[in-house]
């Protein structure tokens, strides 16, 4: 299958029953979740944490802090573990902190995240570029419609 990543905003368990039954058309439904952002198979979650890291820097300010750290095991027997794919929820500041990102820094975020993707993983090439920098706005696009759900959900897979 590839890493796959989504973001989904809404209902934990309206979340989990559409991952489980791979209605991944369900989780664009504005009825049903206040946002869905597809990260598709290209991105390493590391990478958002550099987008963290960029947004830090492009502000000088201490947040958002690391994606990875404010992700975390949903409770329960079964927790996020739906097929292939791990759930974990998303600390609601780290929304609440890219939500915030004025429109007026994202074009700084944008080209020091990719700074930090070519310094710290890989080099990125000329045409990925563009993609990276609607990502910044898609990721800051998400936060903000997320900030008024219930949920916020990192859905991968390997």
């Amino acid at each position: 299958m590839g890493l796959l990543m989504d973001l989904i905003a809404g209902q934990t368990r309206e979340a989990l029953l559409a991952i489980r039954v791979e209605d991944w058309a369900g989780l664009d439904d504005p009825g049903r979740f206040a946002a869905h952002l597809s990260l598709g198979g290209g991105l390493d979650p590391v990478w958002l944490d550099l987008f963290a890291e960029a947004a830090r820097q492009a502000r000088d300010a201490s947040e958002p802090g690391s994606f990875l750290e404010a992700c975390h095991p949903l409770p329960g027997p079964v927790g996020g573990d739906v097929g292939e794919r791990t759930v974990e929820r998303v600390d609601r500041g780290w929304v609440e902190s890219v939500a915030r990102l004025p429109d007026t820094v994202l074009d700084g975020v944008a080209a020091r995240w990719v700074d930090l993707i070519e310094r710290e993983e890989v080099d990125v090439d000329a045409e990925d570029k563009p993609m990276l920098r609607s990502l910044v706005t898609d990721l800051v696009l998400f936060a903000r419609r997320a900030t008024a759900a219930p949920d916020v959900l990192f859905a991968w897979s390997l």
